[in-house]
């Protein structure tokens, strides 16, 4: 008799997927953890959740599989079906809960406008389904339960692999001060001397962030957010994109990352806009990850691997 599969989350509306996934981000908020800030990998170092074939899932469901990683003590990257299990000679065990991610994409449909000329419709659509980690999956091949390696210490000797990233990117990146930011009217991002930083990590992912912010150009991703001013709601969602973007950034360097003390003031912010439009998250998370692909694009061989790039792009739609 084939066994039963264990209860898995469902969604009726697109409506109740963005309820439902934005009130488990307040709840966190509301508790005082930003979830996008798990440090669940070894040292302290975030680490892209995987699918069962291996590729990296993006955008929102990174958040809303490391959300459920720190929760529930899981040490794999691997998430999958039930089905997906199964196919692998695995099962899922009895009484197991699922994890609820989403899949965006559009449809393209023709009509026909008021003046009789046929017009190409897309229609942008969401649906959730449920996953499990490796870790609730008994019977999988072993590399799908080993854990990432552990992290090298973190030392003021410069990260070469950072450093070679950030250099492609071919941005006025200068020197001085005290402060890190990036400065839309001059194009440029300004940066403490690296001694400053406590460590070569703690350098790089704050250049990850400013590098995050430089993408808005005009000459870049065009982004506009509404951000006029320093403290105003168009600048806080231009926060929160990029400290959602330099942990995907780091996730994908393989650098320690901890919350920016001077984000802090946001989070109120936040939460009032979260709880009054269920799809910010959705759409600041997709932002980021966008931001991110284009940094990795300006990166040597970006077009060998355009595949993997152009899944990034559509996974963050």
């Amino acid at each position: 008799m084939a066994k039963k599969a264990p209860a898995a989350a469902t969604t009726t509306t697109v409506s109740d997927v963005y309820e439902r996934i934005t009130n488990r981000i307040v709840e966190q908020l509301e508790a005082g953890t930003r979830p996008w800030m798990q440090p669940w990998g070894a040292g302290g170092t975030p680490v892209r959740p995987l699918r069962h074939n291996g590729i990296a899932y993006r955008g929102i469901n990174t958040v809303l599989l490391w959300m459920t990683a720190a929760e529930q003590g899981y040490s794999s990257r691997y998430w999958m079906t039930y089905r997906q299990a199964t196919e692998l000679g695995a099962q899922v065990r009895k009484g197991e809960k699922s994890t609820l991610v989403v899949y965006a994409n559009a449809i393209e449909r023709k009509e026909t406008d008021d003046a009789g000329e046929e017009i190409e419709r897309r229609i942008p659509f969401m649906k959730g389904y449920s996953v499990f980690n490796a870790d609730q999956i008994d019977g999988l091949p072993e590399h799908y339960y080993a854990t990432p390696s552990a992290a090298p210490e973190s030392g003021k000797e410069r990260i070469e692999t950072a450093d070679r990233f950030f250099a492609n990117l071919g941005a006025d990146i200068r020197h001085g001060g005290n402060k890190a930011f990036y400065h839309p009217a001059g194009d440029f991002i300004q940066m403490p001397p690296f001694d400053a930083f406590v460590s070569a990590e703690a350098h790089a992912t704050t250049l990850g962030h400013e590098a995050i912010h430089w993408t808005m150009s005009a000459t870049r991703l065009d982004r506009n957010l509404g951000r006029e001013k320093w403290g105003d709601e168009g600048y806080a969602k231009e926060e929160l994109l990029a400290e959602l973007g330099s942990v995907f950034l780091a996730a994908d360097l393989g650098l320690a990352i901890e919350p920016r003390d001077d984000h802090v003031a946001y989070i109120a912010w936040w939460l009032k806009s979260l709880k009054n439009d269920k799809r910010l998250v959705f759409q600041m998370a997709a932002h980021a990850e966008r931001a991110v692909t284009f940094l990795h694009r300006l990166q040597p061989g970006a077009e060998e691997n355009a595949g993997d790039i152009e899944e990034s792009a559509r996974a963050a739609a």
